[in-house]
């Protein structure tokens, strides 16, 4: 049991303890909240899987509930990108809510407050009530408007959601104590009036809109969450989201939960996730994509569910990488090259190989006879049940340009004049007889003769050589355009240096080749297959070089690969 308790993350451990002891009848009930104000990215995704993991372990529910309580900045098309990252990511919800949903209730709720003397209605600047606040250390200064008859303060707060209140003129307070040593108590906004911008659900119904912290608690008072896991920065914010719960087992608030007198949801925080070379501030992805530094909010250069994605990161892998990490109440910075192991390691099992040409030179196999023929490779070596593909072979192949030295030394093993026999690669045996140049002296042709006899897969394809080197055949291969991705930032914690972020980007963060692959991905030239509305997406070794996948911007003419890691794994060193 010892060793047991020992495996589980602290949030894991209070969810098996509530469960012993029968808390909220023994239901398990989670919620993923995302404000639908832009994309998800890898932050979110440890509490999608913290949120999501917790209801599959335990046999509960997780639901998704937008936290929609802003029109100023949220939209449907925000809604739907989480719902597909989210599916995509492996995991379904038990149920679809809005905090708009709650709208009405919450407004009722605010009413209540009021009548029972635990609200008022300010009149003071955002400015004025942020220096009348005080400090940690410091009381703060009630408001001249904290009394007011409470007639008054219900006249003006319904006058505020008919919309006869100009924006920003007033808002709805909690009276609470304005010497808490918490800054949070120290008569917090309930509510803000917005006339400028329509709900992208209810359009104009409202003009008043709740702030989060007495929408949130309720919201999830409504739905019956159980536990209501948030990261750390909403730790302070925890008494709040208490005291107003509490409210509801008062004598003006009994009887509002469906989920018995003894219910209540709990809330609990874990340390966010913050990786090396890249911002995690939603502020910042959004100046990235709106100054056009980033191609879109799913540049693969981007932290986002999307630009990983299209990256060619898996969930499997995601996923994983959030098992390797865990979760704790210590926040700290976590090495992207861990996130660049995981996906390299998923990969490593699945991928198949393809050759691809980086910097082609022609070469001609002088002796060989014939159209050409086609040759079978295992997709991955030595895992037959993986599959197969065909690579077509024949007297004009393309190499890579390093691949052949006219003059060469006794450590150089690869294409020489001189008799060194290379193998290209699942094919023949060949021996460089000799090299062609233009004016400027660049090698443009090189020539060889090859082994009949040698050819992979046979009696006597068994001879060993100490190099051997990639190919494509000249008349089957395939033009593509490989984008090769690098850390978006140069420095390791963008977010700790001073000055302008914008200036910290690696400038090799994105470079484009043109390149020449084998003729098997002409397949990926067709429209992509979808499953449940998603597109799949292809990945590849291309040998020696890295992990590749199909971009979106492939046509039915132009292959598109984007580089999703190198081969070779700096992290364990």
């Amino acid at each position: 049991m010892e060793e047991l308790e020992r495996s589980l993350n602290f949030i894991e451990q209070i969810v098996e303890k509530d469960l012993a002891e029968g808390v909220n009848d023994g239901r398990i009930q989670t919620r993923f909240p995302p404000e639908p104000n832009g994309y998800l990215h890898i932050g979110h995704v440890k509490a999608i899987c913290m949120d999501f993991g917790i209801a599959e372990k335990y046999n509960g529910v997780c639901n998704l509930r937008f936290d929609d309580t802003n029109p100023v900045k949220e939209d449907t098309e925000y809604v739907e990108t989480i719902e597909r990252d989210i599916r995509w990511l492996g995991f379904q919800w038990g149920h679809i809510f809005y905090a708009s949903d709650y709208f009405q209730q919450l407004y009722d709720l605010a009413i209540r407050f009021i009548k029972a003397g635990k609200a008022y209605v300010d009149e003071q600047t955002a400015e004025q009530i942020a220096e009348q606040k005080g400090t940690p250390t410091e009381p703060g200064v009630a408001s001249p408007y904290r009394d007011r008859p409470i007639e008054e303060n219900l006249r003006l707060f319904e006058a505020m959601q008919r919309g006869e209140i100009e924006e920003g003129k007033m808002v709805l307070r909690a009276k609470i104590d304005m010497a808490n040593p918490n800054m949070h108590f120290r008569d917090p906004i309930m509510y803000r009036i917005i006339t400028s911008h329509p709900h992208h659900r209810t359009g104009h119904t409202w003009n008043v809109y709740p702030m989060y912290d007495f929408a949130h608690g309720q919201s999830d008072y409504f739905e019956g969450v159980t536990h209501s896991i948030c990261t750390l920065e909403f730790e302070v914010h925890r008494p709040l989201y208490d005291y107003f719960i509490d409210q509801f087992s008062g004598p003006n608030f009994c009887g509002l939960s469906p989920y018995g007198p003894n219910y209540r949801p709990k809330q609990r925080e874990f340390n966010r996730l913050n990786i090396t070379y890249t911002v995690m501030s939603k502020r910042k992805m959004l100046q990235l994509v709106k100054e056009g530094l980033v191609a879109g909010w799913d540049d693969p250069r981007m932290p986002t569910v999307c630009g990983l994605r299209r990256r060619g990161y898996t969930p499997q892998a995601i996923r994983t990488f959030m098992d390797k990490i865990g979760y704790t109440k210590v926040e700290g910075m976590i090495d992207q090259g861990l996130l660049e192991h995981t996906i390299r390691e998923d990969l490593k099992e699945t991928a198949p190989r393809v050759c691809a040409i980086f910097d082609p030179v022609k070469l001609i196999i002088t002796n060989y006879e014939g159209e050409g023929e086609t040759l079978v490779a295992e997709n991955i070596d030595g895992h037959p049940e993986l599959g197969t593909r065909e690579m077509k072979f024949g007297k004009e192949l393309w190499i890579e340009r390093g691949d052949f030295l006219e003059e060469a030394d006794n450590k150089f093993y690869r294409l020489s004049p001189g008799g060194r026999e290379v193998r290209l690669k699942a094919s023949y045996i060949i021996q460089a007889t000799g090299c062609e140049k233009d004016a400027a002296g660049k090698i443009t042709t090189v020539y060889a003769t090859y082994d009949p006899n040698s050819k992979s897969g046979t009696e006597g394809g068994n001879r060993k050589t100490k190099a051997t080197i990639n190919w494509v055949e000249c008349n089957s291969a395939l033009d593509a355009e490989v984008r090769l991705y690098d850390r978006l930032f140069a420095v390791e914690n963008p977010s700790a240096e001073e000055g302008d972020f914008r200036d910290l980007l690696n400038p090799e963060s994105l470079v484009v080749k043109n390149i020449k692959v084998e003729g098997s991905l002409r397949s990926e030239l067709h429209a992509p297959v979808l499953v449940d509305g998603i597109e799949q997406e292809n990945h590849y070794q291309l040998l020696k070089q890295g992990y590749f996948v199909v971009d979106p911007d492939t046509t039915s003419e132009h292959l598109v690969l984007n580089r999703t890691c190198s081969l070779k794994d700096n992290y364990l060193k």
